[in-house]
């Protein structure tokens, strides 16, 4: 039975599949879905939730991997697209869990910022934590926060934006656009840290990571073409 490269949910939105093996499932989240757990449908943007739903309607794309299970690993902001892994058994989401805790597993994402940094390169270590005031937005917080580092390159500079390559050392909520917004240069479209425009300048490009299955490395990456175009930063 051929496998289709992409997922297509109930409302026509097409995922593709970047990546899979036996333990995992790597898709191109769309910008716009949120991840929660399956059983909250207070939206109808639940990406596991729909997932799900696709899975147990027996929709070929599932059928003909013979698959009955998928959760997010890891979280990307629901505006942020790119590369998203999923664990196709409760056992495979433990193990690989812990991969990301212990900061094995490389993330790289592109980001589009305002304005034009000084520096080419340069490495954030803001600690963060939550906005006491402000449910769902974080704030740099020295004091009480929690650790977190963000790696830093600008790729190509255009007449008032900047096109960045980034990798966070740590995973914690909103940790690139609180960096970035400390810096003076927000993400392009993040209105809840000072950008401005229609849509999120952040995308999730690539996953690395030794399988702890098989031992062997596995990169995974999404396409940029559409993004930079977009974004008036294509070649």
């Amino acid at each position: 039975m051929a496998k289709p490269d992409a997922i297509e949910l109930r409302d026509g939105t097409v995922v593709p599949i970047l990546y899979e093996d036996r333990s995992v499932l790597a898709i191109d989240k769309p910008a716009g879905w949120m991840l929660a757990p399956a059983g909250w449908d207070r939206t109808a943007r639940n990406l596991q939730r729909a997932l799900m739903l696709s899975i147990q309607a027996g929709e070929y794309w599932a059928l003909s991997r013979n698959l009955k299970f998928v959760r997010f690993i890891h979280r990307l902001d629901a505006e942020t697209s790119g590369v998203l892994l999923l664990g196709r058994s409760l056992g495979a989401v433990s193990v690989l869990s812990r991969l990301f805790e212990a900061r094995r597993v490389r993330k790289k994402y592109l980001a589009v910022v305002r304005g034009i940094p000084k520096e080419t390169k340069w490495s954030c270590r803001l600690k963060i934590s939550a906005e006491p005031d402000e449910t769902g937005r974080m704030r740099v917080d020295e004091r009480n926060g929690r650790e977190a580092a963000t790696e830093f390159l600008v790729l190509r500079q255009g007449r008032d934006a900047a096109l960045i390559e980034v990798v966070p050392v740590t995973g914690r909520t909103h940790q690139i656009r609180v960096h970035l917004a400390a810096a003076g240069h927000p993400v392009m479209g993040d209105g809840l840290y000072g950008g401005k425009g229609p849509e999120l300048g952040l995308r999730a490009v690539e996953l690395a990571y030794t399988d702890p299955f098989q031992n062997r490395p596995v990169r995974v990456a999404a396409p940029a073409e559409e993004f930079l175009r977009r974004f008036h930063f294509a070649s």
